[in-house]
Parts: C-alpha cells; sequence; structure tokens
C-alpha cells in the first residue's frame, strides 16, 4: 500500500498556498511516500525548484497545474459572465506532456487573461497529448453541475474528457475537506464512476504542510485581499484540513473506496518527466547572403574589427585566435554573433550603448566586434575571467543601452527571430523580514506604532540585505526583549517567521531577455506582466535549463551623455563623445575638489569625499574608486588613498608583484589581480586560476585549504611549479596567499569597474567643458524626481548657469541651452501634450518666431493646444521676452482666443479647433484685443505660478530673501537629509530619530481627523535643494496653524521619522514663521541630533508630566509602554501610577501628541493626562 498527493498548492500560488517548496518535499518524504505532484493555481512558477527539492528529498516529482477553464472561449471577456471559470488539474506524463502544459499556461496569460489566466476546451483538446487530467476540486466543472443538480451534464463533460486523454488518461478527483459540498460532489462523481468506468482518485488540496499551519495560510490570505483576521466578511477557508496528510489519513476518507488512493501510485507511475540540465538551446544566427558558416563569418568579422583596433599591435593576434579557438570549441559561435548584430544595429541606428558591462569586456573578440569598447590588453584584461576553459558555462554579456530607446534594440530582436520566440523574464517580490513583520501587523491588527518598532528593530542596509528574522532576533537584544516579554508582538514576530521569504507577487526582470530557436514556450511556460510576456521561471532557472539569456539595461546616463552631445553638435558639428581625450587635467581637477555632483558613479556624498582624498589622476584611478566604494573593500580606501599621496609607503611582499599590484598603489582590488597573481607567482594558468577565485569568493574552505599547498609548492599532476619554485619564499608565499584569501571575496570585476569608469569620467568631462550642454540634459532626465531636479538647480547656480523661463520662441521640448544659461523645456509644463509641442515647434520652424502673444494664439490655432495649456505657458513665463506682464495675458487671454475661434468658425466650415468648437460661417478677422497697461504680478506671486504650472520655481525661490537668516539659524538643507537616506549605502550624516531644523516654503498641506478626534497635519516643505514631508500633531498646529499656508516660508525644527521604507519623514515639535528666525538662533545652535532640552524656568512646558494609570505594577502592558516610549525620547517627565500598590513609576519622553494619543488608545481616555 502506498499513496501520492497530487494537488498541491505551493508558495508559488502567490498568496494562497503555504507549502514551501524546500520542506513540502521532505515531508512527503518523511510521511513514506514516494511521489509529489505540483498543481499551482494556473502558472507553473515553482516547477523547477520543486523539481529539485523532490530529487534531493529522493522522491519523484510530478511537474503539473490547476488550469482555469473559462465557461465560454477564453477569448470571451464580458463581465459578469466569463469571470465564471472552473479549474482543472492536469500533470505531466511525459515530455510531450510537458510541453502541452506549458503551452496551455502560457496560453492562458497571453490569449486568454480575464481576472485569472484562462483556457478553454477547444484548446485543451489540441493540446491533450501527454497529460493526465483529474477533474478538479469544489470549483471544477464537473463537481459544480452535480452540486447544482446537473448530473447529465456532468456526465456528458466527464465522457468528453476520458475519451480526449484515453484510458487511464482522466481520473474523477474525490476530496473530503468537511466542507458539506463536498460530500454531494462526492456522491456524484461516485455515481459517474458507476455509471461510466471513470476511475476515482483522492486527493487532498493541500495548501499549507500541516495542520498547525492552517492559521498561517489563513494571515497570508488576509495579506493577499488586505483584510484583517478578524474581519467577519472576509473570504477564508471552509476547513483547516487542507495540509498534506498522512497514507492512513486519506485513505480513512473514503473507507469504501480504496482503490482511488491505490489510483495516485499508478498515476505517478505513469508520470515520467524530467528536466534536462547542462543542455544548451542556443538559437542559430542568421547568416547574411552569401555566408554559410557561423564559425567562418565570426573570424571574417573579428579579422575586420582587429584590423581597426590593433592595426599596429600584431603580437594581439594570438589572444584573438585562443579566443576564437576556445569560443567555436565551447559552441558559442552564434551566440557572439547574435551580439554582435544587435549591438550593431543600435550603433547603426544612433542608440547609445555602453562602452561594456562585466567580465566580457575581458575579451578581445568582443573588442573585435565593437561588442564592447573597453581595450582588454590595455587594461590588464583576462578572457578567462568572462568565459573560462576549466569550467564551461553560458557566458554572459549584459549590454547598456539608452533609457529611451532600449525598447527599440527588443523590438528589433523580436522582429529577426520572431515575437514568439523572444520573452522577458519573470522576477519575484518576496516578504523579507522587514516587510513580513509589517505585512502581518496590519493582518492582525496589531498597532501600527508597535509594528513599526518591531520592524525597525530588523537590521537593514547593506550589510543585512537577506537577514531573516532568526538571524535579528539574535543580533537584536531589543527585539530578542520584545519578543521575550510581549505576547502580542510575540505572536507578530513568530507569524512573519513562518510567512518571511514567500513569494509576494510577480514581476518583471528590469533588463533580462530570452532568445531562442523554437517558440520560448516549447521550453518554458510563459505569463504576462502588464503587456510584457515574461518566462515563468527566473532568470538563474532559465540558465540552468541551457536557455539563451541577455540583459539589455537601460543607463540614464547614455541617455544624458547622448542629449548632451547632441546639444554641442548644434555649435561643433563633428563633436564626438568617444573621441574626448582621458587624460584632461581640467577634468580630474573639478573631481579632486569635490564637484560631483551629476557625474555617474561619483556624486553620493562618500564618494566625493573619496575622490576628494584621492584626487584621482586618471581612468584607472577612477576604476579603483568604483571597485573599492563598496561594503568590504571599503576598509581598504584609507591605505588606499594614503600610498597614493605618499607613493614612497608603496611596499609589496615581493618584487613579483609590482608589476600587478603597482597600478592601485600596492592593495589588491581586483578580481583579475587575484588571477595574475597566481599566474605570475605560482605558475596557474588563467582558467585554473579562476576557478580559485571562485571558489575563494563562495568560501569553499575545503578547496581553499588544498590550493594553498599547490600555490606555495606546485601539482604537477596539473602543471603547477608554485610560487616558491618561481623564487618566492614559503612564508612569503603564505603571507601572500592570505592577504589574497581575505580580499578574495571582496575583489570587484575589473572588467566592469572600467566600463563604469569610462562612462563615468565622459559624464565628468562634458560637465567640465560643456556644463550648460550637459546640465540641459541631466535635467531633462530626471523631471520626474523633484529632488534630484533641485539638487541639479543648485548645481547650475553653483556653476554660474542660470535656469531661464520656457520660452515660446526659443524652448524645445526639454531643456536647452540658452547663451550661457539654460532655458525650461516645455514638457515639464503642465497640460501640454507631446502634440501641441511637436506643432509648436514645427510651426516656429516653417512660420518664424511668433511676433506676438495674438500671433501665437492665432497660429497655434486648430493645434492640440487648449485654452488651459496657453494659460499655463503665460503662468510659467513663456511669453516674458515679448515684453507683456504676466497679469495683463492673463486677463485678456481668454478674449484673444475667443476672437479667433469665432473668427476660424466663420471662415472655416467644419474646421476642428480646440480653442473652440467646430461651426460653419462667412469671412471674418478676428477682433484685435488690446493689451492693458495694468501693475504686474509681484515676484512672490509670479513664483508662485511658476510652481504652479512647472513644479518649479524658475526667476528665483521664495527662500532666496532668507538666506542670511536661515544660514545663521544653521539649518538643515532638506536636499541633503534626503540624498543621505536615499544613498545605496545608507545614510551617514542622518540618522533616524534625530533632531533637525529645517528652513524652507509650504508647496501643499493636508489636515484630517485622527482617532482620538485630533488634529493632524501634513506638510510639504521645500527649499531649494529639495522637498520633505512634515508632519506636525494637534500640540503644534495649535500653537502655529495660522502660519502654514501655501507658500509661507517656515522654520520647522522636530524628529526625523523614517517607516515603511519610505522616505524621511520630520515630526514637527515646533513650526514658526522664518521672520522669527533670531528667536530660534539659541535652539538652532544645539547640535542637529541632541534632544530638545527639558524645559526649565518659568516656562509652563517645564510644569507638565504625562500621568498614566495601571491596575498594577505587573500589567503586562507596561512592556507596551516600555517599548512605545522608545520611539519618543526626551527629558519631559512620565508618571505612571500603579493603583494596587500605590506606587509611582518614572520614566523620561517627549509629551508627544502622538504618543499621548497612543497611550489613550491603549489604555483609556480616563487614564492618560498630561497636567
Amino acid at each position: 500500500m502506498s499513496f501520492v498527493h497530487l494537488h498541491v498548492h505551493t508558495e508559488y500560488s502567490l498568496l494562497d498556498g503555504a507549502c514551501r517548496i524546500d520542506k513540502i518535499a521532505q515531508r512527503a518524504k518523511e510521511l513514506g511516500q514516494t511521489a509529489l505532484a505540483v498543481t499551482d493555481h494556473g502558472v507553473m512558477y515553482g516547477a523547477v525548484a520543486f523539481y529539485k527539492a523532490c530529487k534531493e528529498a529522493g522522491i519523484k516529482p510530478i511537474i503539473g497545474c490547476e488550469v482555469y477553464v473559462a465557461p465560454r472561449a477564453m477569448t470571451d471577456k464580458a463581465h459578469g459572465t466569463d469571470n465564471d471559470y472552473s479549474h482543472l488539474i492536469l500533470l505531466c506524463r511525459n515530455e510531450q506532456g510537458y510541453r502541452n502544459l506549458c503551452r496551455l499556461v502560457s496560453a492562458g496569460f497571453t490569449e486568454g487573461f480575464y481576472m485569472k489566466p484562462r483556457i478553454d476546451w477547444a484548446l485543451l483538446h489540441k493540446h491533450a497529448e501527454g497529460l493526465i487530467c483529474l477533474s478538479g476540486c469544489l470549483a471544477g466543472e464537473i463537481p459544480q453541475r452535480l452540486i447544482r443538480g446537473d448530473y447529465d451534464g456532468a456526465k456528458a463533460r466527464a465522457v468528453e474528457l476520458a475519451e480526449l486523454f484515453g484510458e487511464d488518461g482522466f481520473y474523477l478527483e474525490i476530496q473530503n475537506h468537511g466542507i458539506p459540498d463536498e460530500a454531494r460532489a462526492a456522491e456524484g462523481l461516485i455515481r459517474l464512476h458507476r455509471d461510466t468506468g471513470i476511475p476515482l482518485v483522492v486527493t487532498n488540496d493541500a495548501h499549507y504542510i500541516e495542520k498547525k499551519d492552517a492559521y498561517y495560510q489563513d494571515v497570508l490570505m488576509c495579506i493577499q485581499m488586505g483584510k484583517t483576521v478578524d474581519d467577519p466578511n472576509r473570504m477564508r477557508f471552509e476547513s483547516q484540513e487542507l495540509y498534506l496528510k498522512s497514507e492512513d489519513e486519506m485513505r480513512a476518507l473514503f473507507p469504501d473506496w480504496q482503490e482511488a488512493a491505490d489510483n495516485t501510485v499508478k498515476i505517478a507511475e505513469m508520470c515520467s518527466f524530467d528536466f534536462t540540465f547542462g543542455h544548451y538551446f542556443l538559437p542559430r544566427f542568421k547568416l547574411p547572403e552569401g555566408e554559410h558558416d557561423s564559425y567562418d563569418y565570426l573570424v571574417k568579422l573579428c579579422e575586420k574589427g582587429f584590423a581597426e583596433r590593433y592595426p599596429n599591435s600584431p603580437e594581439v593576434h594570438a589572444q584573438l585566435e585562443y579566443e576564437l579557438s576556445m569560443i567555436n570549441k565551447m559552441g558559442f559561435v552564434d551566440y557572439f554573433l547574435i551580439v554582435s548584430d544587435f549591438i550593431g544595429y543600435a550603433k547603426r541606428n544612433g542608440i547609445p550603448v555602453g562602452p561594456g558591462r562585466g567580465s566580457a569586456a575581458g575579451s578581445v573578440v568582443s573588442y573585435c566586434l565593437h561588442i564592447t569598447d573597453v581595450d582588454p590588453i590595455k587594461y590588464s584584461l583576462f578572457f578567462e575571467r568572462f568565459l573560462n576553459p576549466e569550467r564551461v558555462s553560458m557566458p554572459d554579456i549584459d549590454v547598456d543601452f539608452c533609457v529611451n530607446r532600449r525598447a527599440e534594440v527588443i523590438d528589433y530582436v523580436k522582429r529577426v527571430y520572431g515575437d514568439d520566440h523572444v520573452a522577458q523574464i519573470v522576477t519575484f517580490g518576496t516578504m523579507a523580514a522587514r516587510n513580513a513583520v509589517r505585512d502581518v501587523g496590519r493582518a492582525l491588527s496589531v498597532s501600527y506604532a508597535e509594528t513599526d518598532a518591531v520592524a525597525k528593530q530588523v537590521p537593514s542596509g547593506p550589510g543585512a540585505l537577506n537577514i531573516t528574522l532568526d538571524e535579528a532576533l539574535k543580533l537584536s537584544k531589543p527585539l530578542h526583549e520584545m519578543y521575550e516579554q510581549d505576547e502580542t508582538l510575540k505572536r507578530l514576530i513568530d507569524v512573519a517567521r513562518a510567512l518571511e521569504g514567500m513569494p509576494r507577487h510577480a514581476s518583471t526582470h528590469a533588463a533580462g531577455v530570452v532568445i531562442t530557436e523554437k517558440p520560448v514556450y516549447e521550453y518554458v511556460p510563459l505569463a504576462k506582466n502588464d503587456e510584457a510576456v515574461v518566462c515563468q521561471y527566473p532568470m538563474t532557472t532559465l540558465e540552468e535549463l541551457g536557455l539563451l539569456k541577455m540583459d539589455f539595461l537601460a543607463l540614464r546616463n547614455l541617455t544624458v551623455l547622448d542629449d548632451a552631445v547632441k546639444l554641442v553638435q548644434r555649435d561643433e558639428p563633428g563633436f564626438r563623445i568617444e573621441d574626448v581625450p582621458e587624460d584632461d587635467g581640467e577634468t580630474y581637477e573639478m573631481l579632486a575638489q569635490g564637484r560631483t555632483s551629476g557625474v555617474f558613479q561619483l556624486e553620493s556624498t562618500g564618494m566625493t569625499g573619496v575622490c576628494v582624498g584621492l584626487k584621482p589622476k586618471s581612468i584607472e584611478d577612477i576604476t579603483a574608486l568604483i571597485a573599492l566604494y563598496r561594503p568590504g573593500p571599503m576598509d581598504s580606501i584609507p591605505r588606499f588613498l594614503e600610498c597614493s599621496v605618499h607613493p614612497e609607503k608603496v611596499s609589496y611582499k615581493h618584487e613579483l608583484l609590482r608589476p600587478i599590484l603597482s597600478v592601485t598603489y600596492g592593495c589588491i582590488v581586483y578580481q583579475e589581480q587575484v588571477i595574475e597573481i597566481f599566474r605570475r607567482l605560482a605558475g596557474f594558468s588563467l582558467g585554473q586560476a579562476d576557478m580559485i577565485r571562485r571558489a575563494m569568493s563562495k568560501k569553499k574552505h575545503k578547496v581553499i585549504d588544498a590550493e594553498r599547498v599547490a600555490f606555495i609548492h606546485g601539482d604537477p599532476a596539473r602543471g603547477i611549479p608554485g610560487a616558491v619554485a618561481n623564487g618566492v619564499s614559503e612564508s612569503v608565499a603564505n603571507s601572500i596567499y592570505d592577504e589574497i584569501l581575505d580580499f578574495a571575496s571582496y575583489a570587484f570585476n575589473k572588467a566592469h569597474a572600467v566600463c563604469y569608469a569610462i562612462v563615468a569620467y565622459r559624464t565628468a568631462y562634458m560637465k567640465r567643458h560643456h556644463p550648460q550642454q550637459y546640465m540641459a540634459a541631466l535635467l531633462t532626465s530626471v523631471l520626474d524626481n523633484s529632488n534630484k531636479v533641485a539638487e541639479y538647480i543648485a548645481e547650475c547656480r553653483e556653476l554660474g548657469i542660470k535656469l531661464l523661463p520656457p520660452d515660446v520662441n526659443e524652448s524645445g521640448a526639454n531643456f536647452t541651452v540658452a547663451g550661457e544659461n539654460l532655458r525650461y523645456g516645455l514638457v515639464a509644463i503642465k497640460g501640454i501634450g507631446w502634440g501641441a509641442i511637436n506643432g509648436l515647434v514645427a510651426e516656429r520652424e516653417s512660420g518664424g518666431l511668433f511676433k506676438s502673444f495674438e500671433d501665437f494664439c492665432r497660429r497655434m490655432s486648430g493645434r492640440e493646444l487648449n485654452r488651459r495649456a496657453v494659460e499655463n505657458l503665460i503662468k510659467a513665463g513663456a511669453f516674458d521676452s515679448m515684453g507683456y506682464k504676466r497679469r495683463a495675458l492673463v486677463q485678456i487671454c481668454g478674449a484673444v482666443i475667443d476672437s479667433i475661434s469665432q473668427a476660424a468658425r466663420d471662415n472655416i466650415s467644419g474646421q476642428m479647433d480646440l480653442f473652440g468648437d467646430p461651426d460653419e460661417g462667412g469671412e471674418a478677422r478676428p477682433v484685435s484685443i488690446p493689451i492693458p497697461d495694468i501693475e504686474e504680478f509681484s515676484a512672490r506671486e509670479r513664483m508662485a505660478m511658476e510652481k504652479e504650472t512647472t513644479g518649479l520655481y524658475l526667476t528665483g525661490h521664495p527662500m532666496d530673501e532668507y538666506r542670511a537668516a536661515v544660514k545663521k539659524i544653521g539649518a538643515s538643507p532638506i536636499g541633503a537629509v534626503m540624498n543621505d537616506f536615499a544613498a545605496e549605502d545608507g545614510p551617514r550624516s542622518f540618522a533616524d530619530g534625530q533632531y533637525i531644523t529645517v528652513a524652507g516654503v509650504v508647496a501643499g498641506a493636508r489636515t484630517r481627523p485622527t482617532k482620538n478626534n485630533s488634529l493632524m497635519s501634513y506638510i510639504t516643505l521645500e527649499d531649494d535643494t529639495g522637498a520633505m514631508e512634515v508632519i506636525a500633531f494637534q500640540r503644534v498646529l495649535d500653537q502655529s496653524a495660522m502660519f502654514i499656508k501655501d507658500n509661507a516660508a517656515l522654520i520647522v525644527r522636530g524628529r526625523i521619522s523614517v517607516r515603511d521604507e519610505k522616505e524621511p519623514q520630520l515630526m514637527a515639535d515646533t513650526i514658526r514663521p522664518i521672520e522669527e528666525a533670531d528667536s530660534m538662533k539659541a535652539a538652532a545652535a544645539r547640535p542637529d541630533g541632541a534632544p530638545k532640552p527639558a524645559p526649565h524656568g518659568d516656562d509652563p512646558a517645564a510644569q507638565q508630566k504625562l500621568w498614566v494609570k495601571l491596575p498594577a505594577a505587573d500589567d503586562p502592558r507596561i512592556k507596551r509602554i516600555e517599548l512605545i516610549l522608545t520611539m519618543f525620547p526626551g527629558q519631559q517627565q512620565m508618571v505612571i501610577y500603579c493603583a494596587r500598590e500605590k506606587r509611582k513609576l518614572t520614566a523620561r519622553c517627549i509629551i508627544h501628541d502622538s504618543l499621548v494619543a497612543e497611550l489613550k488608545e491603549m489604555l483609556g481616555e480616563e487614564n492618560v493626562v498630561v497636567k
């Protein structure tokens, strides 16, 4: 006797199935079961991971899916009719079945998606071969017909499927989870079995592994639906029996039908599909006419490129020949031709392509094919780091393209190889530790403050990217105390531990693209994310299955460079960024001065500091900076800087290291240096050396220890002489090996660093020598990021470049150069679309400059420009250069447009005018409207209008007149705060909970009531460097609400708060008009981050205390109070009165409205008093 589960939902039935793949196979093994199926809802996301887990556990994997079947044709998508889909289980007998299942599941997304990915009966009939079908759970069509009393309909469908799938290919699926309808369905299914002879099979609709996991799966469903567990109206399973049951439990469900359990084993024995790993399915390159052999054509292209790249370096030809032979031997000839072809297409069509990316830049073949533009000989890069003959694996050439035109290259590939031969790649967002805590906290109705406090105790940042809650409990003492001392928080953490790491949603990989010889769905199932067709398996799985994966990356800085070059070419037609000298002293001097804002890779605060310290003098120096400025190697920066400034301090453990490490001042920085040390000192081949580098980076200690002996004393069997044989003493060799070992796991790929250093240098060069053109392009690229726009406008100010308002006679769509200054682009003016902009520019080019406001309105009449758009042009200052006052144009704008529109209606029968309506009429001329001579708007009013229409202040900033006052009080620039928290390596200058003073103007404010019927305001405060959200509670509003108005200039002091991984907010303690700056100097004189001192003297707040009443000192809520107090550090006094003991406990805090509100919600209004 035996039993096999054939209806199982893993974690890839997203936010529904709670069976972790790595545990479910092991559980089946523990239950003595020899096989297991995966049947996720409508998808095969986890099929390969499930297959591997089963193989590792020693049980047979069965690949399947619970598909959704449309009630009519899958292309019918009428609301109310076609969302009533049914379920059906399909299992793969063999490879043909797998291919058909992939085809069905793919079509469910690409053709039949409506609410769910649906197939239909017609498609199933076409792709049934190699599949075994089960009638499905309670949501299957046959069980549903039986429940409704439609026995004949159920029988007809059952007979149809039995004929379709053949003998032993279709089974009636009976289940018993204690749900009433299941008994009726089972009764009908057994009757069908008796009447038709179609065999029965018993299954359990497993959504979790053990019965105790039912609660966790219920929480998972709440997260999916945005509900809480205590919501009586939410959807939930009617049973807690949906787990992986033992054979005895399953057989006991239908004791009279033991053959139904026996049939599970029979089905498992019929299913024998296995994935194939390590076999490559590369597409064939389409050779041009006249070419017959791929390798010959590759050699031909390389020889042509070699003549261009190395006209005077015949000694490099041997390396080219070696690489070509290795590429041919490994079977990757077509791969290189394909990459060369689409990169060639991009370059021929003016689509910016990066100089290279990753280890591909180490290949002379890549350089000669113009796949990369980095000379691997010049920069000592190695082919073996890219393609290692000692370890054959798929090459990986990633390519950077211009952001705006990357899609054109993907479209080209689709045209060449066919739409159905190209797909993007899925990626999964998972519930990482912090996010799991927040998701679970919402589902369990734990208060926001408590959930946030727990989440913040989970370490984060570059060194804790994949930390688990178990690890966090060991590392964080406060988190451990919360877990041990508070039952609510313990439950929160335990549930989060049960769910963390599960996939939360599917999305599209930012760059990955798969190209196949046959349609992609013949290899892997497809899904659709928005409009992108994606492979259902993640990138690493696709590589294991042997599919060709490439990264088509979008690099904004390439777009910036291209746009800037085009602006330069208006004055210098022959200018090319590739031709700029790499040794420009002025560019390096700019970097040495720390003027790195807007420079690719070098503009972060930390990197700027390193630039100032190193004072880079070459591309090699910039390369080293990019490689070093990361966690791990960052510790080597002080030594690197010291040796760069004082070359006499550079030392080498052996003279053989000098030519390898001299370029990095005696420090090991690159993986290529590690490889070269093994080669030069110990005689390893480059391939052998790269294998050891990989072992070191993965901390494979057995390999590391064994290779130490080979490094020092050699290994004759592999032809390695060893360092001692090359004149290096054993002690020195050991010391060198130790140093390599210390750094190997952190060493960076030099090939990648060089590629990005070249882009960084080019952006720096453009900024130094063509600042107007470069800043115009840079600003255009960040129009959707107001903080970056503000930062770069401030940088323009530092460079002496003014930002001029848009102008109908000068502006293009984007930022443009206007003499020594920049002109704002039209595209960012609200209410003006691309059609109107293109029409305006075209009219200006064909009919000349606009002579007057009336001339503009007349010539633009009938185009895609409505009245609101014209008013916004006025408010943004687009007619200022004509000498008009904005107030005057706003006043007569409507009359001018109406006059022109009326004339158009009178003159042109049926002409559509977007200023008015189509009409018919005779000849007429527009009435001329005189421009009134009235007082202009004030400077502040003009700036407010600019902000309203463009999102920016153009002719000035409201803070300009307050600069001196702000400087006196030492206010922190808002941009500095926001950029510090946005940095990849986390904040360095500011911290969550730190007290700071900021000054700015109110860009917007909204007020809403809180749970305890007090008020709180969300205020957007903006200075000339950026904007941030300020939160003010009732106490602050009582004192300051009258100051909070649009465009009002304020000084705010408060505490930085970072929650939910969002941008930092400022919790306001005081808000005052900026005119009171002098009275705030004393407060601002305290160092930012120092707690606000407790009030003293005759300050009324000095006498205030926060009184809390508890029934007894051992009340468990006291621990939660302690937790909440950690969020409100300060020097004011809290008194906790314990009624039973009649004693008082005291604590320090800031008496903040949000603290009081939280305590009142927990303890009741009557038990919390401030007096």
